[in-house]
């Protein structure tokens, strides 16, 4: 086992970073399991404690604040107690909010039920965001957009990023550097980011299984040039990750010591990624810290982020 550490740049507040996508409210009720119900064949949960923590884009900005950079958050949440306590939270972690309050609609909230450490129970609240507040929505996107070197683009399907591609297209035009977090069965609206970061079920869903590498490496390829992207970078579970340039193709082994939770991985890993692009290291060197972020945040329950201390601290390689 050899040890393996990071240099950083001293500060990242320099690195400002503008976040869009569906922004959400995780609440999570912790409680004691002890007896199963009369009335149909589930455990009772009895509540000891709530946590509320940002979730979706709004977790990608929070994690880049918890690393120190500088982030914008751009994004739809209801004029309810959750967009309240989303705005709030925002503010408190120092996210510069540019939250749009839509008045027919609820904040996407997701509520978490655990028990003994375990995930019991989820519950989603969700609809999607009207087409006035999304055309208002693109407006301000192209009004932030010069303040911004970075954009990343969270997409979890709930409705707000439908003007992607529009969106792709000026911050293209404006020679920032954009990530996006991919969903979906159509990529072609990602065409022309700079990098585009799918998990493994994703990328299987776009261009079908592989028997080997070479395989995945064609078809990874392939994709990267269709959809004119600087970089693929395919995150694997427990195979790591795998980066697909025009230059070169590298593999990251699985850092994980203990996965615990999987939730929020995906924030974690293209948060760190951007901070680290937009710092000026080269991409394979950003890779290899988002992997380490992301073998850091699974070992923690629910959506966590990373701190600086814990991305600097040496890691086991084996």
């Amino acid at each position: 086992m050899t040890k393996q550490s990071y240099k950083l740049p001293a500060s990242f507040e320099h690195v400002q970073i503008l976040v869009v996508g569906d922004v959400m409210l995780d609440r999570y009720w912790f409680g004691d399991v002890s007896r199963i119900s009369p009335e149909a064949p589930v455990p009772i949960v009895r509540v000891e404690k709530r946590e509320e923590r940002l979730g979706g884009a709004a977790n990608v900005a929070r994690n880049i604040a918890t690393l120190g950079g500088s982030s914008g958050l751009l994004g739809v949440v209801g004029q309810d107690e959750a967009g309240d306590t989303v705005d709030g939270m925002l503010q408190e972690m120092g996210v510069s909010s540019f939250l749009t309050r839509d008045p027919t609609i609820s904040t996407i909230i997701k509520l978490r039920v655990i028990g003994r450490q375990q995930q019991l129970l989820r519950i989603d609240f969700e609809e999607a965001p009207t087409d006035a507040v999304l055309r208002d929505k693109l407006t301000r996107f192209n009004t932030l957009l010069p303040q911004y070197p970075v954009v990343v683009l969270s997409d979890y399907a709930k409705g707000s990023l439908v003007n992607v591609a529009e969106m792709i297209a000026a911050a293209r035009q404006a020679g920032k550097c954009i990530l996006v977090d991919p969903k979906g069965d159509d990529f072609s609206r990602y065409a022309g980011a700079t990098v585009l970061t799918p998990n493994k079920s994703e990328m299987k869903h776009i261009v079908g299984s592989w028997k080997n590498e070479e395989e995945l490496t064609l078809k990874a390829q392939k994709l990267r040039e269709s959809l004119q992207l600087e970089a693929l970078l395919l995150t694997r579970s427990e195979e790591g990750m795998s980066l697909y340039t025009a230059q070169e193709i590298r593999h990251f082994p699985a850092m994980a010591r203990e996965v615990f939770d999987v939730s929020g991985a995906g924030d974690t890993v293209i948060a760190t990624l951007a901070l680290m692009l937009g710092a000026g290291l080269p991409i394979a060197d950003a890779v290899a810290l988002a992997n380490r972020a992301g073998g850091i945040v699974v070992g923690k329950l629910g959506t966590a982020t990373v701190s600086r201390e814990e991305l600097l601290e040496p890691a086991d390689q084996g």
